[in-house]
């Protein structure tokens, strides 16, 4: 089976790993965290493609936008009720 394409601020739901990087979708941003090394190897070579591949998809989706703000506010973080308590 093959890889899911990621398609960047199409959905809530998509996560990407590439190395030690956890790339997660949502319908206004994109959310990277951790870290990685990009060696002198075929790894390295590997994840570079990787994220080349979806940064040059996020800036063609950015750059297709008719209108972008010039800052999206932070966003909203709610805090649920701990069931257990």
């Amino acid at each position: 089976m093959g890889k899911k394409e990621f398609k960047p601020y199409d959905n809530e739901a998509d996560v990407l790993q590439v190395g030690g990087l956890t790339i997660e979708n949502r319908l206004d941003r994109i959310t990277i965290d951790g870290d990685i090394d990009l060696t002198m190897d075929q790894a390295g070579l590997r994840h570079a493609r990787e994220l080349y591949q979806l940064l040059g998809a996020a800036v063609a989706r950015l750059e297709a936008q008719r209108e972008l703000p010039e800052r999206l506010p932070a966003p909203q973080v709610t805090k649920a009720a701990n069931p257990f308590e």
